[in-house]
């Protein structure tokens, strides 16, 4: 890992830009959006839902708006969702976005997990075809007797009216067992859609899974039976965005030319909860916007540095309070 983006705007203008340029790709308008889904864990707000969000700066009108949290999965289980409401007719189209400002929750005193996470967004617009494409098998699961091994304490209303400050948090991350669940799950569910869809490895062009480092990457990619050259990495450069991660690496996949026309992409992700997932995608035939975009962020006026000291500032404020996370009983802890 040797950069990472820390954003100077909310996590809503971020999904806003890249579904702009998501239904420019599609030759598509704001108001032919049947449906918006949001996937995060660090939403701008809870009420309302940050899908409306983009849906009212999107103009989609007569569009569904809802959000999805599954942590680092979310982008996919919103793809597993998007694909089924066309497939039942509900709707016929869908933008789903992966979005994610984990730097203002960040535990920025702990390098255990502060090295490790970065800001990001990327958008995808889903519609029918009559044609074999888009998600072809998936795999969907959690590992829920090890939801406790990766937990933000701070978000939520168990942490409300403790006296402590919102955006002060303490990370629970269990690295040595995160890494054998996630290689476990990824690589297990890889192998499930590859059997569903009756492909081998040799058929799949190009292997895009969640990127939180290189040795989970490398390890899911060994029992999956995937070699160098069938992976699409990104850690590099972004660090772990969580939900963002996927969709990023996916549509930065397309644009270097790595995904051909009808290639099938594997894309295996895992995150707290903990989710697991693995998708078997058959790319459809364009590979170029249909049309241009424009949009873009305001130019940041402060270096990433000290946008994350200015963070860090603030957190001091209420950090002598957050012993009282310790006290908490979660729903593991308690027997029927």
């Amino acid at each position: 890992m040797k950069e990472r983006r820390i954003s100077h705007v909310p996590g809503i203008e971020l999904a806003i830009t890249a579904s702009r340029r998501a239904i420019a790709c599609a030759g598509m308008r704001g108001e032919d959006i049947d449906l918006v889904i949001y996937g995060s864990c660090s939403n701008d707000e809870t009420i309302p839902n940050s899908a409306s969000g983009v849906q009212q700066r999107i103009r989609a009108t007569h569009a569904a708006a809802f959000d999805v949290n599954t942590a680092c999965t979310s982008f996919m289980y919103g793809l597993s969702i998007g694909s089924s409401m066309i497939k039942s007719g509900v709707v016929k189209n869908a933008l789903v976005i992966g979005v994610e400002l984990i730097s203002q929750y960040m535990d920025w005193e702990n390098r255990n997990v502060a090295v490790l996470f970065g800001d990001g967004a990327a958008a995808v617009v889903l519609q029918a075809s009559d044609l074999e494409s888009g998600v072809i098998a998936e795999k969907l699961q959690c590992y829920a007797d090890s939801r406790q091994i990766l937990r933000v304490r701070g978000m939520g209303t168990m942490y409300a009216n403790l006296g402590v400050q919102y955006g002060q948090t303490a990370w629970d991350f269990d690295g040595q067992e995160i890494f054998r669940k996630a290689v476990q799950g990824m690589s297990e569910a890889s192998l499930d859609v590859m059997q569903r869809a009756h492909v081998t490895m040799d058929e799949i062009a190009l292997v895009v899974p969640h990127q939180a480092n290189l040795r989970i990457i490398e390890a899911v990619a060994k029992r999956a039976g995937a070699g160098p050259d069938k992976l699409y990495l990104t850690v590099h450069k972004y660090g772990n965005m969580s939900s963002a991660t996927a969709p990023v690496a996916l549509v930065e996949a397309v644009e270097e030319g790595r995904v051909p026309p009808g290639g099938l992409v594997l894309m295996p992700a895992f995150g707290g909860g903990l989710t697991l997932s693995a998708h078997l995608i058959r790319w459809g035939q364009r590979l170029v916007p249909l049309e241009p975009c424009d949009a873009e962020l305001a130019p940041s006026t402060k270096t990433a540095l000290e946008l994350v000291n200015e963070i860090r500032a603030r957190q001091a404020l209420g950090r002598a309070e957050i012993s009282r996370f310790a006290a908490l009983n979660f729903p593991e802890s308690c027997t029927d």
